[in-house]
């Protein structure tokens, strides 16, 4: 095995080079082990084509001896061992963890497959024989990312690779099958995307109600099978019930969102647990205003609030009770502080003032249903929050209870805040293809464009140029990881981005400066400077001890 950091929160745990069977096997054999034998401290492990990245929270590896970094190391090491001395020689996986087969049925050519007649053209064969073909070969999952569900399928037959589209569709249906180069997958929602779509499958590769919520796993072997049209059948229409059973209970309960603003949603810490099945970890932009917004209201750190985007919304309390506003500063509400409603009042927020993102808080929480463990809105796959969805106008929200009692108007000392600015110097660990590039984008300006939103934070500046023209193999990013797309303008991934990238991958934003990217606005610029990986988790433990201070000094607050 061998070790390397993913930023400050991830060590990618490389075991060979290329992809097959066995390589698969030992890939799945290993994070199935992580989450057996692994000790606690670890949000996420992430299996790939010939990794296994494993997310953990830094603060909570701290001790002698060694790092954090170092720590966790010593751990997957230690795990490895363990699976090793308890490995059958003629049953490495067994049960659960061992690979499944699958049959996918799919219905080739036509409106299911509109790129059907370019494969045939593009590899001299018919559109029957690329049926044939597609159908014919037997493919191993190789990773599941890209967007919840999503396999990467390895064993396409060469003759049927193809390029991918020069112009990606802003839109392709759930359950389309495609080719993507020297692979092939499956589209598990609707999502834009640039590979060859050659038929379409009635299977639902992703759905967060299930236990499971992706069909495959990684190292599952798969076949296609053609089938005939079938009368699609009628979507049931999806139905919000945020809270009891009935609106008038919502509403006595909650609060009424009379505008909606630009971009409003529920959102908490986001998930742990589901990277493997491509699900995004989700929740706050900027964590740390949400934690500070929910222990000013006397929340716990990681209950359900309100993400206001640019412009916040005008929202009726339906009973007293207190709120706080924190991150981006909007007029009519005084930020970072608690600050008393009373039942029937109306606040309206309107355009920030400074800042992109606020976190509106109320006490006891926002209520609305947990899904994979998180009330958090994941937008692009339609699922948490309030209905998968941002707040429209009209829509009624629910609170929790609160248990507490707080005292308001007093506010935190501002030296516990970050250095918001339009104009930021964030710091970096170089990434894995790092020296790939010169050293040309360390302290120059790049801007951000209005293309930037939950997923990564497009940015405009010298173009980057990397010296190694080779594809590389898909593995795990994470949010702070900044990508240098062919056109050499990076992307600095940001809570919704997707699980695995093909990217290079230049630099990883530790995460204490996340927020300041989070609070960036289109025209706003950065700057990158780097830091090593100890100071790094030092910055961290600066910031969770800045926090427990802020804990403490709450706890004569509230009754």
């Amino acid at each position: 095995m061998m070790f390397a950091p993913l930023g400050d929160s991830a060590v990618v745990v490389k075991l060979d080079v290329g992809i097959d069977a066995g390589l698969l096997a030992a890939v799945r054999e290993l994070a199935a082990g992580w989450k057996r034998e692994g000790p606690d401290g670890v949000t996420d492990v992430v299996p790939a084509q010939g990794t296994v990245t494993i997310f953990y929270e830094p603060a909570r590896w701290v001790g002698e001896p060694g790092t954090p970094y170092e720590r966790i190391c010593r751990a997957i090491t230690a795990v490895a061992e363990k699976i090793h001395a308890a490995r059958e020689p003629k049953n490495a996986a067994s049960g659960s963890d061992a690979a499944r087969q699958m049959e996918i049925p799919v219905c080739y050519g036509g409106d299911e497959g509109p790129d059907l007649a370019e494969v045939a053209a593009h590899t001299g064969l018919t559109e029957a024989e690329v049926i044939a073909r597609h159908c014919g070969a037997e493919y191993r999952v190789q990773a599941i990312g890209f967007a919840p569900g999503f396999p990467y399928l390895g064993g396409l037959p060469p003759e049927l690779a193809v390029p991918r589209r020069a112009t990606p569709r802003a839109s392709v249906p759930a359950g389309s099958v495609g080719i993507g180069g020297a692979q092939t997958g499956v589209y598990p929602l609707a999502s834009p995307g640039g590979w060859r779509l050659i038929g379409r499958t009635s299977l639902r590769f992703f759905d967060p109600q299930r236990a499971e919520p992706a069909l495959l796993r990684v190292g599952d072997v798969v076949k296609f099978r053609a089938v005939r049209r079938e009368t699609p059948r009628k979507t049931p229409e999806k139905k919000c019930h945020p809270i009891g059973d009935t609106w008038v209970e919502a509403e006595a309960a909650g609060l009424r969102i009379a505008r909606a603003g630009m971009l409003t949603t529920v959102q908490d810490l986001g998930r742990t647990g589901h990277r493997a099945a491509g699900v995004p970890s989700g929740g706050a932009m900027d964590a740390f205003a949400l934690r500070v917004a929910n222990l000013l209201v006397g929340n716990a750190e990681d209950a359900a609030a309100l993400e206001l985007t640019l412009i916040g919304p005008e929202i009726i309390f339906s009973r007293d009770t207190v709120i706080a506003v924190t991150g981006a500063e909007f007029p009519g509400v005084p930020a970072w502080q608690p600050v008393t409603v009373k039942a029937g009042e109306r606040l309206k927020l309107g355009p920030s003032v400074k800042g992109c993102r606020g976190y509106l808080a109320v006490a006891g929480g926002i209520k609305v249903e947990a899904v994979l463990g998180s009330r958090s809105t994941c937008l692009r796959a339609g699922f948490g929050g309030y209905d998968g969805r941002a707040l429209h106008d009209g829509d009624v929200v629910g609170v929790t209870p609160a248990e507490r009692s707080v005292e308001a108007h007093w506010q935190i000392d501002g030296r516990i805040l970050p250095e918001y600015s339009a104009a930021v110097m964030v710091r970096v660990l170089r990434g894995a293809q790092a020296e790939e590039f010169d050293e040309s984008w360390l302290g120059v300006e790049f801007r951000v464009t209005p293309q930037s939103d939950r997923m990564g934070m497009r940015l405009t500046g010298p173009v980057l140029v990397r010296t190694n023209g080779e594809e590389l193999l898909s593995s795990a990013v994470g949010p702070g990881t900044v990508q240098v797309p062919p056109d050499g303008q990076p992307i600095v991934l940001m809570a919704d981005a997707q699980t695995i990238g093909g990217y290079p991958q230049l630099a990883h934003v530790i995460g204490v400066d996340l927020p300041l990217m989070a609070q960036l606005r289109p025209g706003d610029t950065v700057r990158f400077q780097t830091v090593s990986l100890d100071e790094a988790h030092q910055l961290v433990l600066a910031r969770e001890y800045a926090l427990a201070l802020l804990r403490e000094g709450l706890a004569g607050k509230f009754h």
